[in-house]
């Protein structure tokens, strides 16, 4: 298990019974485990920053699971969702891995099963974490680009040439020379390779324009 102290499990569910042996069986290996009795208490109290996943319960008055799960995706959380359920509703089930749930499963639930499940979600959240960092800072890199230097940029990951790149935009190719490597030192690589790459990841052009925190949030890492 990665690190379980460095990652959150938030445990949304009406029944008491049910919070306190998932909070005890999980903090039993490590996690931080924050508990809340309704939807709206978890909507408002959780921290979208730390790393984690969430168990919702399928059934809750108020908000169901699948509500409490657009709201976040709606909040921009787009942290792994794990459902839990008393009730074997095949329909609901299908619903919620359609959209977007990591996991389903089935009260009562087995220490392994619920630790596994838990332990897949948060990992691949972690990886999802890294992403994001990258795409910030390369966003951050991107923003640092002067008008005339992302025009060049975006000539030179078509596979333009040089000469090609003066032609189209009325400079002369010493010029083109300068900016190409002003982009790949402010991109921070060393190949036309790396910045395709980069170039693939980023946000259109009016999302690329945002602050990198709000860019990189909005994109689906």
């Amino acid at each position: 298990m990665n690190q379980p102290g460095n990652t959150w499990v938030y445990v949304v569910d009406d029944d008491h019974h049910v919070l306190t042996a998932f909070r005890r069986l999980l903090e039993t290996v490590g996690y931080k485990v924050a508990t809340f009795d309704s939807p709206l208490a978890f909507l408002a109290g959780h921290d979208p920053a730390l790393p984690g996943c969430a168990l919702l319960d399928v059934g809750m008055t108020g908000l169901s699971g699948l509500e409490t799960q657009t709201q976040l995706l709606a909040l921009g959380d787009t942290r792994p969702v794990i459902f839990v359920t008393g009730h074997d509703d095949v329909a609901t089930g299908v619903l919620a891995m359609k959209s977007g749930a990591r996991d389903y499963l089935l009260k009562p639930v087995m220490d392994d099963v619920l630790l596994a499940a838990v332990e897949a979600a948060v990992q691949a959240d972690m990886v999802n974490c890294r992403k994001r960092v990258e795409l910030r800072e390369q966003l951050r890199r991107w923003q640092s680009l002067t008008p005339r230097e992302r025009e060049v940029m975006t000539h030179v990951v078509r596979g333009r040439l040089n000469k090609q790149i003066a032609g189209d935009l009325n400079i002369v190719e010493k010029t083109v020379k300068v900016h190409r490597a002003r982009v790949m030192e402010k991109m921070g690589v060393r190949s036309v390779a790396a910045l395709v790459h980069i170039a693939e990841r980023l946000p259109s052009p009016e999302t690329a324009s945002k602050p990198a925190e709000q860019s990189a949030t909005a994109v689906q890492p």
